[in-house]
């Protein structure tokens, strides 16, 4: 047998033996907040019924205050943690510079205060198409703790049509 022929045998028993754990985690109701893969796992958001009249939108200044605020970027050293959870959210269109917003509530159901704590949502048009992605953080939520978020996001009312969401944290 060729180094490579060995090689690519031990690829695939590794690959097998990987899968089978893969499997027998899942089996054994292995059910944290991400995937088997450390990505986080995302929920349905219901846009339902927006008031999505001309006057819902943001004037350009409200739209320069809003950009300020709205959270852009994610932050890299949050992960999935089995004890936050998304006890609620909903689309909501504030008036003012607010305008778009994604709000609800995160509950710290453990033992331990979560250094940050991350909501990440992603934003879809009527064709399902992707348009927006849009956070909000806290630091610091308490063992048994709630938080109260708003994500701001900059799409008018009328260009939203679903959203999925997510809470990640970094454990203290």
């Amino acid at each position: 047998m060729t180094r490579s022929e060995s090689t690519s045998r031990s690829r695939r028993r590794l690959l097998a033996s990987l899968g089978a754990g893969a499997v027998a985690v899942a089996g054994a109701g292995c059910t944290g907040s991400g995937g088997l893969d450390g990505e986080p796992s995302y929920e349905e958001g219901n846009v339902g019924d927006v008031n999505a009249s001309s006057d819902a939108n943001r004037s350009a200044e409200e739209m320069v205050t809003a950009e300020a605020l709205a959270q852009q970027e994610p932050n890299n050293s949050v992960t999935p943690l089995e004890s936050l959870s998304l006890v609620d959210h909903e689309f909501v269109v504030e008036d003012g510079y607010l305008g778009s917003t994604i709000q609800g509530t995160v509950q710290n159901t453990g033992g331990d205060r979560v250094q940050l704590v991350e909501v990440r949502t992603r934003i879809y048009n009527g064709s399902g198409n992707l348009i927006g992605r849009y956070f909000a953080s806290t630091g610091d939520l308490d063992a048994n703790a709630a938080w109260e978020f708003q994500v701001v996001v900059l799409e008018a009312p009328a260009d939203v049509a679903a959203y999925d969401i997510t809470v990640l944290g970094t454990p203290s």
